[in-house]
């Protein structure tokens, strides 16, 4: 029986706090990897199921996408895709190795990951040195995040000569930088670990003036609403799994994957789990 496990690198004294003293390795029977199993058991002279070890690099601080609840465990919206993913593939045994959304990239480039699930948007400047996979599981539509009582900001432009939040390495990083290159460095970079949920403290309290998101981000992350979106959608984006590029066992897994999520798509499992952990269906496009 194939298993999946959760192997978490060392977390905050937040997170801690939070019940990341439960035991940080999980097993999830497959039962199609079960079923698999059995069969060549009971098969006399049959050749066992070879099974692929993969980990499957994600983070602990992005709410209801990949984070540990309350009973320390990790779970979320594009961690439960992952489960469901790894049930549909018996050649495959995917283990998680969790770690800050800055190390993702940096850990899959020096083979400590084999793929990253954390809601990965897919831009040009990433396409140049990962490989995507070919199907998205989210569409994301970015904007100007400020605080509610804040009427100076309305888009873009406004962030001039202001501190705008970001996490190193992530696609709102990337906007940001562009942004900067063709203005002269006019906006003010604040890049933090890559807490999510730190945002409302650091847009309320005056620490950045604004930071950029997506649509599903704010209800996630803010429920008392004391942040809103302003201004025009700055980029529409696909999110997908992340690997490595000029890597064969790496595109035969994310051709794999493709089948995998076409299923998961087909049969309404996917728009569910969007449902479930992201308040609302982000798995089509407009």
């Amino acid at each position: 029986m194939r298993k999946l496990t959760f192997l978490g690198t060392t977390l905050t004294l937040a997170l801690v706090a939070a019940g990341c003293g439960a035991k940080n390795t999980e097993t999830i029977a497959s039962p199609k990897a079960a079923a698999e199993s059995t069969k060549a058991a009971a098969t006399a002279g049959a050749e066992p199921v070879k099974v692929k070890k993969i980990i499957v690099g994600t983070g602990t601080k992005f709410p209801n996408v990949a984070f540990l609840d309350k009973d320390g465990k990790l779970t979320g919206y594009d961690i439960e895709l992952v489960r469901e993913l790894d049930k549909r593939l018996p050649d495959y045994e995917f283990e998680f190795k969790t770690m800050d959304f800055a190390n993702l990239l940096l850990s899959l480039e020096t083979n400590k990951i084999d793929f990253v699930a954390h809601e990965i948007e897919k831009n040009k400047e990433r396409e140049q040195k990962y490989l995507f996979n070919n199907e998205p599981y989210a569409y994301w539509k970015t904007k100007v995040i400020v605080a509610k009582d804040n009427t100076n900001i309305k888009s873009m432009d406004d962030l001039k000569g202001k501190k705008a939040l970001t996490t190193a390495t992530s696609a709102e990083a990337t906007l940001l930088e562009n942004y900067n290159k063709a203005n002269d460095n006019a906006i003010k970079i604040v890049y933090q670990s890559g807490a999510a949920n730190d945002l409302v403290s650091q847009l309320t309290t005056g620490r950045a003036d604004g930071a950029l998101g997506a649509d599903f981000l704010l209800p996630l992350v803010d429920p008392q609403s004391k942040l809103k979106a302003v201004g025009p959608i700055i980029e529409e984006a696909e999110v997908r799994f992340l690997f490595r590029k000029n890597d064969k066992e790496g595109q035969d897994l994310a051709d794999k994957i493709d089948v995998a999520l076409k299923a998961v798509k087909a049969d309404g499992t996917l728009s569910k789990l969007s449902i479930q952990w992201l308040g609302g269906d982000y798995t089509k496009k407009d």
